[in-house]
């Protein structure tokens, strides 16, 4: 099972991935997505393992 830290790692990498995606790509047009529904979806999922990672940090101890 990964560790915490490896949760915090991951979270804080998607939401700086989805953060530019959903500040700078308004007018960008791709055939198949919306890019701002993608960096949406990736700061979400990002933050949602700071959360898991929080957690598991707090009920270790």
């Amino acid at each position: 099972m990964a560790s915490p830290t490896k949760n915090f790692v991951e979270g804080a990498v998607l939401f700086a991935i989805g953060l530019p995606l959903r500040l700078f790509t308004g007018d960008v047009d791709v055939p198949v997505v919306t890019l701002t529904t993608v960096g949406n979806v990736l700061m979400v999922i990002g933050g949602m393992e700071i959360l898991y990672g929080a957690y598991r940090a707090a009920c270790r101890r």
